[in-house]
């Protein structure tokens, strides 16, 4: 006793998981249908089997079936037989059986499986017709079981046990015992490989064993086919075990079974679904096709690691989460509608829909109820509203407010359209809103007394202010009301409106701790009456989050409140220090499945809840949350994409440079309505982690070379946030860096240098001897250069003592001509003073006497001895000046000549005219005429054209 104390302790200190002890009764737990068209395989799953790592592999007719969570993987059997049988030993080792062949299949690393036939260790003649149906692990051996024999393998060797001829049933493994069900002998157990009887057998005879389970320490429970449930104590003695759906199980015939936890059994039938029972024999819960599977022949059952039940069924595969704190009632058939209120009254639940009124006994929440919703006659049409007040239970339809008395109804207003009702503080009295205003009921009992006439508009909220103060509206106003005159009469206090600057949408008006607040869709709002004017409340919506925009707050006790945001809930507790803690993944997997802004949520318990949905409703036990640390993720595949889709084989992960483009898919053997959200990082290409989503695999693309490190971990809808998984995987380099590359490279270089260097000391040796070949080169230009410098000096020095003798020659050429010029005037003089000389009488002298001086004047003028020798003189300092342009132009004349050398000696005009014994316009009529011949333009001086010559 004190050892099994122990580990029922050592139990709940170690364990991740950790569950609620009680099932729901009221509802249905959430079913999640896998059908053939999403697994991709055959219709019948002959049995399940789930890793310690959560995944789910299953028996079916085309193969072997594995679910990580997030991918459904087939795989045949090598002769392509049906799969009868899985099991999983504790490494997560996969054994299969079926019609001759059977074996185990190992994980690969990063996806696929590997099988291993076992088989082939029996003659073929024994096994060939051998169909295994059941594989059982116990300690070190693997029983694999027909309906002739049992092979039993264990350390690569097999093993046979039969029954003396006579065939077997099912194997079964309860409280570490091994029982087998001979036909017709009965229930015997393995001791020693040997098969003793047990004392009782003969009460089992014949009926069909499917399933032994534990029950307590030492007792075991026994299901039959169609003979209902035995119990066997430790000494073989059986009895039956009368329960309450004992004769629904024997209709339904029992297949299998397992222990589900909270001592909870489950057993799946062939004609019925799946039955759950508690340690007392009362039903607990009973899924079928009516309320979620998706057939009613139930072939296998197990249990995953966070207790969902999966049943293989003869047409799907089918998960039931039994641990979830949320139930429901669904209206597959359609009748019913969307559900906009509901109530629990005298034994009863009432569903108030768009379609009416519907009414289904109800048992309580701790009590099987299996609800049957019938119509309340006359009742057609939309339902608004259900409240009890008192003692009597009241409707709000849209042809009025009925009172609802032993499920039919009584009209007490004809005003239509009863959206809300509110009680008036301290009186008898309460308000409805309505489609057209506002309306006053006595509420004892309720009976309709008025409708005021003040207020014509749609009135959908009401919330007392303050005594006779009332704050009514809809969507798009909000007044200020006071009531007077013993509630006879209404007027308006205060009205705010939508307007082009005030656009607000208004969804109630709720208390919260004691304040009023006003549901926008900018956010709450509170009314500041100083100024009289609307402001936003800005310390809770900064406090709520995305909840600040919730339509809806209903309270819940105390300081906790539901906040609903357009079909989204959370669970919101104000502390008293004014604080704001927030739970919205309780109810997470009932977003989107309701009516957004007419939700509605009504207490059955102060932990449980009804909620209604769009078609039927839940229940939520908030005593059954279950805290369940998720697993880490695995790596199910890695493939590459660089061209096409190809999965990656190489454990080593070593990837080409040319594929680096990769994709990796990752999933976490977790089983909820409401899906994982992972979140990975690659150490070597990003700088963070990414964003949670619920996108289970990543592509990385043009991947450089190098060593990588991919990181994975995963977050459930509670928040709950896994270990970290990790892979490292490297990109080659690419072949011209591969070390068959790089080798290559070391040898060429070793080459190059070596030849290099040969190379270079001949092209030093060549290279010295163009230096000296140069330097000779140099020498001799410089040396050459020397002589030309050398050589120009004495050109220079020739050309400037030339030059000199030129000067020289040019000063006698002018002194010359000066002389020239100097005689001439003094001739001139002379001439002159003749003309001027008188006798001793003072008479002028004889003219012939004048004429013959004058002659020899003149001939003196024109001697030509002096121009003869100036013209030698000036052709040999001007390099035969007169020759050549005598040779260049010629027209030219004697005296255009002697012009001409004046003119290069840059002779002014006068000493030109007295040169040629001329006047100085004379000189001027000569150069015209000199121009003339010489075809000089105007702008060209004519000294200068005859110094270039």
């Amino acid at each position: 006793m004190i050892r099994y104390l122990l580990l029922y302790c050592l139990f709940f200190v170690f364990t991740p998981l950790v569950f609620a002890q009680h099932i729901i009764r009221s509802g249905t737990p959430y079913v999640k249908q896998y059908t053939k068209n999403i697994y991709k395989a055959g219709n019948q799953n002959w049995g399940i089997a789930i890793s310690p790592e959560g995944i789910i592999y299953t028996a079916n007719t085309e193969g072997l079936l594995s679910f990580d969570g997030q991918f459904w993987n087939l795989y045949p059997l090598k002769n392509k037989s049906i799969v009868r049988s899985v099991s999983v030993d504790s490494e997560g080792k996969v054994y299969t059986g079926g019609k001759g062949e059977f074996g185990f299949w190992e994980r690969k690393k990063y996806g696929g499986m590997r099988y291993t036939s076992i088989s082939g260790l029996v003659e073929k003649a024994d096994i060939q017709n051998d169909e295994i149906w059941k594989i059982i692990i116990a300690d070190d051996k693997i029983y694999f079981h027909s309906f002739s024999k049992c092979y039993v393998y264990q350390d690569n060797h097999i093993k046979t046990i039969t029954a003396s001829g006579e065939p077997f049933l099912f194997p079964h493994l309860a409280n570490g015992d091994m029982y087998f069900e001979q036909i017709p002998s009965g229930l015997h157990k393995l001791v020693t490989d040997e098969l003793v009887p047990i004392k009782d057998k003969s009460i089992l005879g014949q009926k069909n064993i499917l399933c032994m389970l534990p029950f307590g320490l030492d007792e075991v429970l026994i299901g039959t086919a169609t003979d209902g449930l035995f119990i066997m104590d430790k000494d073989g003695n059986i009895t039956p075990w009368k329960t309450a759906i004992d004769h629904d199980l024997k209709r339904a015939q029992l297949n299998n079974g397992i222990e589900v936890y909270g001592g909870h059994y489950a057993f799946g039938t062939i004609q019925n679904g799946v039955f759950i029972i508690n340690k007392r024999g009362d039903l607990i819960q009973h899924i079928n096709k009516h309320n979620g599977l998706q057939n009613n022949t139930v072939l296998s059952i197990a249990k995953d690691k966070q207790e969902n039940i999966w049943v293989g069924l003869d047409n799907g595969i089918d998960r039931i989460e039994i641990n979830s704190p949320v139930y429901y009632y669904a209206d597959f058939s359609g009748n019913i509608g969307t559900v906009y209120t509901s109530a629990i009254y005298n034994g009863k639940i009432y569903l108030g829909t768009n379609q009416g009124l519907f009414v289904s006994p109800w048992k309580g929440p701790n009590d099987y109820n299996s609800f049957d919703f019938k119509l309340i006659p006359n009742s057609n049409g939309q339902v608004w509203t259900l409240s009890i007040v008192g003692k009597e239970l009241i409707c709000g339809h849209n042809n009025g407010t009925f009172k609802v008395e032993n499920d039919n109804l009584n009209q007490i207003s004809t005003v239509t359209g009863g959206w809300t009702f509110s009680s008036i503080e301290g009186t008898n009295f309460m308000l409805q809103g309505n489609y057209t205003g506002i309306a006053l009921f006595d509420s004892d009992p309720t009976t309709f007394l008025r409708q005021f006439d003040e207020i014509k508009a749609p009135i959908r909220y009401i919330s007392q202010k303050s005594g006779t103060e009332f704050w009514v509206g809809n969507e798009n106003e909000i007044k200020l009301v006071k009531f007077y005159n013993g509630f006879r009469n209404v007027k308006t206090l205060n009205s705010v409106g939508r307007t082009p600057n005030n656009n607000l949408r208004y969804h109630g008006i709720f208390k919260l701790e004691n304040n009023l607040v006003f549901a926008t869709d900018s956010g709450f709002y509170v009314y500041d009456g100083i100024v009289k004017k609307f402001k936003p409340h800005n310390d809770i919506n900064e406090k709520l989050g995305s909840f600040r925009y919730s339509n809806k707050i209903i309270p819940i006790h105390s300081n906790r409140y539901w906040f609903v945001k357009r079909s989204h809930i959370a669970r919101v507790e104000v502390t008293p220090s004014g604080d704001v803690v927030i739970d919205s993944t309780a109810l997470t997997s009932l977003s989107d499945k309701m009516m957004n802004y007419y939700e509605s949520i009504i207490p059955i318990t102060n932990q449980i809840f009804l909620i209604g949905l769009d078609n039927g409703f839940a229940i939520y036990d908030s005593q059954s949350e279950t805290k369940i640390d998720i697993k880490k993720p695995i790596i199910s595949h890695i493939w590459n994409i660089s061209n096409g889709i190809h999965p990656i084989e190489d454990e080593k992960l070593s990837i080409l440079n040319r594929e680096n483009n990769i994709r990796i898919a990752y999933a976490s053997p977790w089983y909820a309505s409401s899906p994982v959200q992972y979140q990975y990082f690659l150490e070597g290409y990003s700088e963070k982690w990414s964003d949670w989503e619920e996108t289970s695999y990543r592509d990385f693309t043009n991947l450089n070379f190098g060593s990588y490190t991919f990181q994975v971990r995963a977050r459930s809808v509670a928040g709950a946030i896994s270990n970290i998984t990790e892979i490292s995987f490297e990109i080659q380099p690419p072949w011209y860096l591969s070390w068959k590359a790089i080798a290559f490279y070391i040898i060429s270089l070793g080459a190059i240098v070596y030849y290099g260097r040969k190379w270079n000391n001949k092209r030093i040796q060549k290279r010295q001897f163009q230096i000296n070949r140069r330097l000779l080169a140099q020498q001799k230009a410089v040396i050459a250069r020397d002589a030309e410098l050398n050589e120009q000096k004495l050109v220079k020095l020739k050309n400037q003592q030339l030059q000199n003798e030129l000067d020289i020659k040019n000063r006698e050429l002018a002194n010359s001509a000066m002389n020239i010029v100097y005689k001439n005037e003094m001739l001139n003089n002379l001439h002159d003073e003749l003309k001027k000389l008188k006798d001793s009488e003072g008479r002028y002298l004889n003219p012939d006497q004048l004429r013959r001086i004058n002659k020899l004047i003149d001939d003196a003028h024109n001697d030509d001895r002096d121009w003869n020798l100036f013209e030698k003189s000036f052709d040999e300092a001007h390099g035969n000046f007169f020759k050549k342009l005598k040779a260049e132009y010629p027209e030219l004349i004697p005296n255009d000549l002697k012009l001409c050398a004046y003119l290069r000696l840059n002779m002014s005009s006068k000493e030109i005219a007295s040169l040629l014994n001329i006047t100085t316009r004379g000189v001027e009529i000569r150069r015209y005429r000199l121009r003339k011949k010489l075809n000089i333009p105007t702008e060209k001086n004519l000294s200068e054209f005859l110094l270039e010559r």
